[in-house]
C-alpha cells in the first residue's frame, strides 16, 4: 500500500512502503540524484476547527451523510499533521518517545492489544521483522501517535497542536490521522490497523503479486506503460497504478508477470529507473479484496465518531464527517489507488502554510517539497 522513498544518504533502501500505508513495506528510491531530498490516548481533542454544528450532527443516513460531507468541502488548511505509511519504518524509532511518560504508555497499551514487545521490535529489530506487513502497520501507528505526545511535551507543543486544522496521513497513515482527530480511540485503532496488516498478509499470500515504483515519468505515461503491460499479460496478471505519489514517483500493482514487463518496457517510455517494492503484494488494488470484508466486520463494530478536524481520505482526497462513511471509505481503501498527489495539491491549493510530519522519516517531507519548495514541513520524530 505504500511505496516511498527513503532519503538515506542516497542509497535506495529496500524496505518500503508508505505509499498508501500499504500494509507492507514499499520504498521508494532515495531522491538523491533524481529528486530533491524526497528524502491517544493522550490526544486531545480540545480544538474544534470546524463549527460545532457541522460536526456534531453524525448522520446515520445516506443522504443526510453525503451533505454532512458537503459542508466540508469549504474547509481550509493554515497547519497541517501529515503521518507516514508503510517503507517510513526504522530500526531505532520508538527510543525517543520512552524519555515521555504519555509517549512510552502508548507502546506499553500496544503490547498488551499487539500480543508481543513492540518497542522491542521497534528499537532493536530485526529489519525484517520490523518490515514485514503485520508489524510495521501497527509500529507506524504506535509510533507516529508517539510522536505526537513528544511535541505536546515540548514548550509550546501544545499550542501547535491546538493550531491544526486538517490532518491525513499515507495508507496506513490515515488510521493515524483518525485517532488524532478523535474518530476512534487509540486503542480501537491500532486494533483495526493489526487486523488490517494481517488481512492484507493473508491475501498477498493467496496470489502472486508485486509493486513497483516508476521513476521520472508524469502519470499520463505511466499509465500508458500499464496499458502496453496489459497487452501482454493474462486477466489474472494485469497490473494498475496504485499509488499517485508526487509527480514523477508512481507505483504500479499487479501480478507478478505483469510488473516484470513493466520493468522491462520502462525504459523504452523514459523512465529513469524502476524500483521493485520490499512490500507483500499488489497493495491498493483488487488483489487485496480478500481483505475487505474481513475490514468491513472489523469497522462495522467499531465505535467511529465524526473526526474534530477534517481528516482527508486517500481513496477521494476528500474529508468525510459522517460514521458510517468513514467505515465504507476505510474498507475500501485497500483496494483503491491512493490518492496522495491530489491531497497534497488541494491543501497547498487551500492555503497550507505548515505541515508536520510526525513519525519516523522524511518521506512526505521531501513529497510536500518536491511539489512546493516554499511550504515549510517540520519532522516530529519519536
Amino acid at each position: 500500500m505504500h511505496p516511498f522513498f527513503h532519503h538515506s544518504h542516497s542509497r535506495i533502501l529496500r524496505n518500503p512502503f508508505s505509499l498508501s500505508t500499504m500494509s507492507s513495506s514499499l520504498t521508494l528510491p532515495s531522491f538523491s540524484p533524481i529528486f530533491p531530498t524526497l528524502s491517544p490516548q493522550t490526544l486531545s481533542l480540545q480544538n474544534h476547527h470546524f463549527p460545532r454544528s457541522r460536526v456534531t450532527a453524525s448522520i446515520s443516513t445516506g443522504s443526510q451523510a453525503s451533505i454532512h460531507d458537503a459542508s466540508l468541502a469549504d474547509y481550509k488548511v493554515s497547519n497541517a499533521f501529515l503521518f507516514p505509511g508503510q517503507g517510513a519504518q526504522a530500526i531505532g524509532m520508538g527510543k525517543e518517545a520512552q524519555n515521555v511518560p504519555a509517549a512510552a504508555i502508548l507502546y506499553k497499551k500496544a503490547n498488551e492489544i499487539l500480543g508481543f514487545d513492540l518497542l522491542d521490535v521497534c528499537v532493536n529489530g530485526p529489519k525484517e521483522k520490523l518490515n514485514s506487513t503485520v508489524i510495521s502497520q501497527p509500529a507506524l501507528y504506535v509510533t507516529s501517535l508517539a510522536a505526537v505526545e513528544l511535541l505536546r511535551a515540548r514548550e509550546g507543543g501544545e499550542q501547535i497542536i491546538d493550531s491544526v486544522d486538517v490532518t491525513c496521513g499515507l495508507s496506513l497513515g490515515e488510521y493515524t490521522a483518525l485517532a488524532f482527530a478523535g474518530a476512534f480511540s487509540f486503542e480501537d485503532g491500532l486494533k483495526l490497523v493489526k487486523l488490517r496488516g494481517e488481512a492484507m498478509q493473508d491475501a498477498s499470500d493467496a496470489v502472486r503479486s508485486a509493486m513497483v515504483s516508476v521513476v521520472g515519468l508524469d502519470s499520463e505515461k505511466v499509465q500508458q506503460l500499464c496499458d502496453a503491460a496489459n497487452q501482454e499479460v493474462p486477466e489474472a496478471e494485469k497490473v494498475q497504478i496504485a499509488n499517485f505519489l508526487c509527480p514523477g514517483n508512481y507505483a504500479v500493482s499487479g501480478g507478478i508477470k505483469g510488473i516484470e514487463v513493466v520493468e522491462a518496457k520502462a525504459k523504452s517510455f523514459k523512465a529513469r529507473m524502476t524500483v521493485r517494492l520490499a512490500v507483500a503484494g499488489a497493495f491498493h488494488t483488487s488483489f487485496m479484496e480478500p481483505a475487505v470484508s474481513r475490514l468491513e466486520a472489523a469497522l462495522a463494530s467499531t465505535d467511529i465518531r465524526t473526526p474534530r478536524i477534517p481528516v482527508i481520505s486517500n481513496v477521494n482526497a476528500q474529508p468525510h464527517a459522517d460514521p458510517d462513511t468513514i467505515k465504507k471509505i476505510l474498507a475500501r481503501q485497500v483496494t483503491s489507488p491512493v490518492q496522495w498527489e491530489t491531497t497534497v495539491k488541494t491543501l497547498l491549493s487551500k492555503g497550507l502554510k505548515k505541515g508536520y510530519e510526525l513519525g519516523p522519516g522524511k518521506v512526505i517531507a521531501g513529497i510536500v517539497k518536491r511539489m512546493d519548495k516554499s511550504t515549510e514541513i517540520e519532522n516530529i520524530g519519536a
